[in-house]
């Protein structure tokens, strides 16, 4: 089995951060999504994957490399153009062969995994057999129509009047008969090959597709929300681990990652929170479900349920809280007035501050 895993999308509802990187390198636990994507392969015995990438993609194989440190083999595959899912399995086709293979969106975040499904497939080898959700508004997904075996009976791209809550999450196993299906279809009313299209193609055709209801958490990291209760998530997993240094007058309590080469410095870190190697933390109170990034400094400050991203600077600020600071950011107070706080803020940062 391969594995392709779509990284090529241009992260709309995450500007203006995704402006300065793919939103598939959005840190969760400091780590990128995309890392956490290639684990959960790796975990399937799956080492051959694809990565569907646009014109940033020097950035992505910047941080995966060519996969050796993970234990992959990555390939990347050149996406010009946004034309479909089904669009980025016909350009891998010489990647992928006639092989079975996993398809994975690349900003999905699971941390529990998906080796029962795969074992699912392999066991059966319908087709296809894709991986759904129960959702409270389904018409933003594609949705999943099943028969009383969770054989698919019909699938439908973002309905307008939905007949199923159940959809379709961004992770797919399929045989080589999807590439047939895929020749088969035209593109969508967006001009896109719809990958609900072509498994749709091979219902029609009588062909066997299953479906399994995802149990485990699951977060699409596409909005600023989304990606601040995922980090929560997996910090709540978080065992403490302190390879830099804390002095005398700092506490730290609970499970609290410092990595390599960060510093605090009369402060409190309460677990679950990761301070980023090389970040120097001063005068200051970081609260559960944060993350600092690297080579960060946060200075006579206060944060809570947030991101900092790699770089970033947050000084004299006392209620920063359930925010992503961007990339080299710079938070800082100026002024103090009658009704609260001026504060100077880099580009590329979302923040929430209590005066």
């Amino acid at each position: 089995m391969k594995a392709l895993v779509l990284a090529g999308g241009s992260g709309t509802r995450l500007r203006p951060f995704s402006y300065s990187m793919p939103k598939q390198l959005i840190p969760i636990a400091n780590r990128p999504v995309l890392e956490y994507v290639v684990r959960n392969i790796l975990d399937l015995g799956v080492n051959e994957i694809g990565i569907i990438v646009n014109s940033r993609d020097n950035e992505i194989q910047q941080v995966l490399g060519d996969g050796s440190r993970f234990g992959a083999r990555l390939t990347y595959i050149r996406q010009e153009d946004p034309l479909g899912l089904a669009h980025t399995v016909a350009i891998a086709r010489d990647f992928l062969g006639d092989d079975d293979f996993v398809m994975y969106l690349g900003d999905n975040m699971l941390p529990d995994g998906i080796s029962d499904i795969a074992d699912d497939f392999a066991a059966c080898r319908p087709a296809a057999h894709v991986v759904v959700r129960k959702v409270a508004d389904p018409r933003a997904f594609g949705v999943a129509e099943l028969g009383p075996d969770r054989e698919v009976l019909r699938l439908v791209e973002k309905p307008q009047r939905p007949r199923s809550d159940l959809a379709l999450i961004g992770v797919y196993f399929f045989t080589a008969a999807i590439h047939e299906a895929i020749a088969s279809i035209t593109p969508s009313a967006r001009g896109e090959l719809e990958i609900t299209d072509a498994i749709q193609w091979l219902v029609t055709q009588g062909a066997d597709v299953r479906a399994s209801e995802y149990e485990g958490y699951w977060k699409d990291t596409g909005k600023v929300a989304d990606v601040l209760e995922c980090n929560a998530r997996v910090l709540d997993g978080l065992r403490p681990a302190v390879d830099g240094t804390a002095d005398d007058t700092s506490v730290l309590v609970g499970p609290v990652v410092v990595e390599e080469g960060a510093r605090i410095v009369r402060s409190r870190i309460e677990g679950p929170a990761i301070i980023g190697a090389g970040t120097v933390v001063e005068d200051s109170h970081i609260s559960p479900h944060t993350s600092v990034g690297r080579g960060c400094a946060v200075v006579n400050s206060r944060l809570a349920h947030s991101i900092v991203l790699d770089g970033a600077s947050v000084t004299g600020v006392q209620g920063l809280h359930s925010s992503l600071v961007g990339r080299s950011a710079t938070v800082g107070i100026t002024t103090q007035s009658t009704d609260g706080y001026r504060l100077v803020v880099g580009d590329h940062t979302q923040v929430e501050v209590a005066a």
